[in-house]
């Protein structure tokens, strides 16, 4: 029995209770930076887990089990309050919760194109398969990659259609041009790309996953680069 069957689902379960008392308020939800931060450390490993990414490539769960486990610790140092009524705005909770699965989506993409990465160098290398790895063939993995990274950017383009068309009604005022915004539709593009290279031009190997990583990056820090900026350096 793979060690992660019992261990994992059980940290995740703490985790996810910890999010909970962490976010859930008598007024509201709080979506400070440490308790988004926590949440999309929590979501990251469950994508891993319920995808099964975790058994194809256990380094993908050697990278991101440490660091959601340290990232739920992170709303007990305290948390810059901001704070949305789930009571008066359930469409705006909708479209928070499809962001922040869409971002969770494409942290577990990038981590598999990281480790995918190394599995190609290898091979280039012509290093032999460690006998203990029993991973699936790289175009197999790229395949079921690619699955993820459509869904994910799905998910995006909902969260990016509904603030920017309906902004004024979920959050009570038109779209304004910020940073975080700028580097969402940086994604978006970047990702759209991607996709139709894939497509179009049946892009693949080192080149689809630097694109990857280019666009989760830049979401990564739309969202909770901005976050980190606005709550924790200028206390906002």
């Amino acid at each position: 029995m793979w060690i992660g069957d019992a261990l994992v689902p059980a940290a995740l379960a703490l985790h996810a209770v910890a999010v909970i008392r962490a976010i859930v308020a008598p007024d509201g939800l709080d979506f400070g930076f440490v308790n988004a931060l926590s949440l999309v450390a929590g979501l990251t490993v469950l994508f891993a887990v319920t995808s099964g990414l975790l058994r194809k490539l256990p380094n993908v769960g050697a990278v991101v089990l440490p660091v959601a486990a340290a990232c739920a610790l992170t709303p007990a140092l305290g948390s810059n309050p901001h704070q949305v009524s789930y009571a008066g705005e359930p469409w705006a909770l909708a479209h928070i919760s499809v962001a922040l699965c869409a971002h969770a989506l494409f942290v577990v993409t990038a981590l598999q194109a990281v480790v995918l990465t190394g599995l190609e160098r290898r091979l280039h290398r012509g290093r032999p398969a460690d006998p203990k790895d029993a991973t699936p063939p790289l175009l197999t993995l790229e395949r079921y990659l690619f699955r993820l990274v459509g869904l994910g950017f799905v998910l995006l383009s909902a969260t990016l259609a509904s603030g920017f068309l309906f902004s004024e009604h979920l959050f009570g005022r038109p779209v304004t041009f910020t940073h975080k915004n700028l580097f969402s539709v940086l994604g978006w593009l970047t990702f759209a790309i991607l996709l139709v290279g894939r497509w179009r031009y049946g892009w693949r190997g080192r080149r689809a996953l630097h694109w990857i990583v280019a666009g989760t990056v830049l979401l990564v820090l739309g969202y909770l680069g901005s976050k980190f900026v606005s709550e924790i350096l200028l206390g906002r």
